[in-house]
């Protein structure tokens, strides 16, 4: 093996790395922060006082991590699950102590037939493994969205109720 690219991306040691599409790679670092990088340039990164506020900064750590492309999944120190957006890290999923310890790694349910088939329906399915010997399933639903011809429809609708409205209350609008 050849090193190609060396930089500091955590203080401390890393908890997992994984690689994702696109060459970027999603590291979890004992400094309580997760980051998605594209060679050596942070593209985002979580912290836990900044998305759970309130919450102590040393009382939660990320453990795992994974990037299936459109989602990272992550495992904490304390048995928490997370599901955010990749791109973005929205968090759409979080389960606080899903596990009554260590989260040691997750992993998304392949997006190959036969995974669209164990899905049955939703959007992601993420397994975490822990330290408690327990193997957790976690399902993210699909996300609820119109048709772009559904939305385009009511907006036609909508403009010509406004003209009709506007021709009954002012006689001479048109």
């Amino acid at each position: 093996m050849k090193k190609t690219l060396e930089f500091k991306a955590h203080d401390g040691e890393i908890e997992d790395i994984a690689l994702g599409p696109d060459n970027k790679v999603v590291t979890a670092g004992r400094d309580f922060q997760c980051c998605v990088w594209q060679q050596d340039q942070l593209v985002t990164g979580l912290r836990w006082n900044e998305n759970l506020p309130g919450i102590p900064d040393k009382a939660y750590r990320y453990q795992a991590c994974r990037d299936s492309g459109t989602f990272l999944g992550l495992g904490t120190v304390t048995g928490s699950v997370a599901i955010h957006i990749a791109f973005s890290l929205q968090r759409l999923y979080y389960v606080k102590e899903a596990h009554g310890i260590v989260v040691t790694d997750v992993a998304f349910v392949p997006e190959s037939q036969r995974g669209r088939e164990l899905l049955a329906g939703n959007e992601a399915a993420l397994l975490s493994v822990a330290v408690d010997s327990r193997c957790k399933l976690h399902l993210l639903p699909s996300r609820r969205s119109l048709p772009v011809w559904l939305l385009l429809l009511l907006c036609a609708g909508l403009i010509v109720a406004a003209i009709l409205l506007l021709q009954l209350t002012f006689p001479e609008f048109l």
